[in-house]
């Protein structure tokens, strides 16, 4: 009889500990339910949603605007006398030159027929000078080695201009071996016959070529387009968006090479002339320093010096002292005005809500952390169309805004790479 009461007790106690067992396994069960149900729910608003917040970033903000711009420079325009006979460039597109250093030269009439006889000589002193043994002076041997250097260096150069340089480099040690050749040979014989005969047509070719020299140091180009005395840095006062719109240049165009005259730019400084409507341009001062980017892309810092203000428009001339010579090539330009930039904790507009304290509004946005969102205030510094430069407030700043300890107490701040809602209601 006892032994059946144990069993009965034991088998009671077995089935409530299975109960209470189940009941563990039930809420647990539950609970794990609960968390996938609540994943699968944020997984599917995110996916609904995704940019639903925003995670604030450092960064930087600007207020930029697109402009073309006319350039204008300090150029002083070279020509002669014979320009129509053509011309040969003794300097280079963007070499620098001195004042009165030769530039160019006009060919002289009848210059083809003498240069081919020159050519012609070439060749014949060259065989003669490759049969000549006698020549073991310095000067000689120098040259040589200046040509073979030079001849070996044409192979690795692929800029135009250099190459154009070496060249003429080459020619002239050749001209000055055959001369000092001419000197060392005896009397009548055939390589001095070449020689002299060959300084007799160089001599003819240069008492008829018209030397042009530069009135000025700079850089030198040939690519002048006549708008050299039209847009001077004389008088910026004669600048209105109709005279320059009236000029009907093209954006990005470039200026063609000219076959009679040359001019000498100053390479330190130049101006672009612009027409504007913005806000920021009508605000703009003479004196102001803003950034431009140029249509390559290098950001540069100019200074205002001439406004015209007009009735829906306004010209504004600003000045360069960078990037001066890779503009020579152009008239008329796109580029980007930055009227000012702003580096800090970026946020977008539409994040940004306002309460009202006393006469000021004051901004705020909502930090969501872990299904909790706070309100954080914070302040404005800086904003463009899109986004807005925020910090938070010192309590001494807060006080003054007419908040109380004890709010200022429990505020919350902002920090790099919180999520904040984008559109807080």
């Amino acid at each position: 009889m006892k032994n059946k009461k144990n069993s009965k007790k034991a088998k009671t106690k077995n089935m409530l500990k299975q109960i209470k067992e189940n009941k563990k396994r039930l809420i647990t069960l539950i609970a794990i339910l609960v968390i996938i149900i609540w994943c699968i729910y944020k997984l599917i608003m995110f996916v609904k949603n995704p940019t639903d917040t925003f995670s604030v970033e450092q960064g930087k903000i600007y207020q930029e605007e697109k402009a073309t711009g006319y350039i204008i420079r300090e150029e002083t325009v070279v020509k002669g006398s014979n320009y129509k006979n053509g011309m040969e460039q003794i300097k280079i597109e963007g070499e620098r030159v001195a004042k009165d250093e030769p530039i160019f030269r006009y060919y002289t009439s009848g210059e083809e027929n003498l240069v081919d006889k020159i050519k012609e000589l070439d060749s014949k002193i060259e065989e003669a000078l490759e049969k000549e043994n006698t020549l073991y002076l310095g000067d000689v041997k120098t040259l040589e080695k200046q040509i073979e250097t030079d001849i070996s260096s044409l192979y690795y150069e692929n800029n135009i201009k250099n190459i154009t340089k070496i060249k003429k480099e080459i020619s002239n040690n050749i001209v000055k071996k055959a001369k000092i050749a001419g000197e060392l040979s005896p009397a009548g014989s055939y390589l001095k016959k070449l020689v002299d005969e060959r300084k007799e047509y160089e001599n003819k070719l240069n008492e008829g070529s018209e030397y042009l020299s530069s009135p000025i140091s700079g850089v030198i180009s040939y690519k002048v387009d006549g708008y050299e005395d039209i847009l001077s840095t004389q008088d910026f006062s004669k600048l209105s968006s109709e005279f320059l719109e009236g000029l009907n240049l093209k954006v990005g165009q470039v200026v063609a090479d000219s076959k009679e005259s040359a001019k000498i730019i100053n390479n330190f400084e130049c101006y672009i002339a612009s027409v504007l409507n913005s806000e920021q341009a009508k605000e703009a001062e003479v004196g102001q320093i803003v950034k431009l980017r140029l249509p390559n892309e290098e950001e540069i810092s100019s200074e205002i010096v001439h406004i015209s203000n007009e009735e829906t428009k306004v010209v504004i001339v600003f000045k360069i002292d960078k990037q001066v010579q890779e503009m020579i090539s152009y008239r008329k330009i796109s580029f980007d005005i930055i009227w000012w930039s702003y580096s800090g904790k970026k946020v977008p507009n539409e994040s940004i809500a306002y309460e009202q304290k006393g006469e000021n509004q004051i901004a705020y946005v909502i930090r969501t952390r872990v299904g909790y969102q706070d309100k954080i205030l914070v302040k404005v510094l800086r904003s463009n169309d899109k986004y807005t430069i925020v910090d938070n407030y010192e309590s001494e700043e807060l006080k003054e805004l007419g908040y109380t300890d004890e709010e200022i107490r429990q505020r919350r701040t902002l920090t790099l790479y919180d999520e904040i809602l984008k559109k807080p209601t």
